[in-house]
């Protein structure tokens, strides 16, 4: 295998499939490219112009998602997708909610109080923040928190795809400053330390920060 991932380190997107490479072990080259003004060579891999796209050598994958199946097919260890039937579904279904419903209130914090001040030269909207924290947000986490239960993963008790898919969105909510409350949501917020302080996760915390520091000047 000859991987390249394409696409920016601050992408949650992104974020996912390096930390599932990272989980496998799996050597690649990072170019990371900021999706504005994609060039039409780049729209040619990825028609929506978005990020990521991995390469394969000739081969080109676009979408995180797809991405993330294709890695585990080519190198099944260690499994990072259930065998069970039911476990498979909900683990895709954690990685569904992730992208598609979580991300809607922890990007919140992380648009506003970082994407905004540092790529674009402006003020982060303080009534957004509040919307999110107080109204987006607890539903998405009674829903985690309620699902997690008793168990340290969110599926068969075993870290998966649903736990990364879950754990990049709290990246970007700590890049923004968002802490769960451990009171309100006491599972969660373990379940969240334990996510965001694996070796896979940590590096990768530590190397975004790092370079969010040094562009914020």
């Amino acid at each position: 295998m000859s991987l390249k991932l394409i696409g920016a380190h601050v992408s949650p997107f992104v974020r996912k499939v390096r930390v599932f490479l990272a989980e496998k072990s799996l050597p690649y080259e990072h170019d990371p490219m900021v999706p504005f003004g994609v060039s039409d060579e780049y729209k040619r891999m990825h028609p929506q112009g978005k990020v990521p796209v991995l390469t394969d050598g000739e081969k080109v994958i676009p979408d995180s998602s797809a991405i993330c199946v294709y890695l585990e097919k080519t190198q099944a260890d260690p499994s990072l997708y259930p065998s069970d039937a039911y476990d498979l579904a909900r683990a895709l279904w954690f990685e569904e909610y992730a992208d598609s419903g979580l991300i809607n209130g922890t990007i919140v914090l992380f648009q506003e109080r970082v994407l905004g001040p540092v790529f674009f030269k402006r003020d982060g909207d303080e009534e957004k923040i509040a919307t999110a924290l107080n109204e987006t947000i607890p539903p998405l986490f009674d829903y985690l928190e309620r699902e997690l239960g008793g168990n340290d993963w969110l599926v068969g008790n075993q870290f998966s795809i649903a736990d990364i898919s879950t754990g990049v969105q709290f990246v970007s909510f700590g890049h923004g400053k968002g802490e769960v409350d451990a009171e309100r949501w006491p599972r969660l917020a373990a379940y969240v330390e334990r996510v965001l302080t694996r070796p896979s996760f940590k590096a990768i915390i530590e190397e975004e920060q790092a370079i969010l520091k040094t562009m914020a000047g």
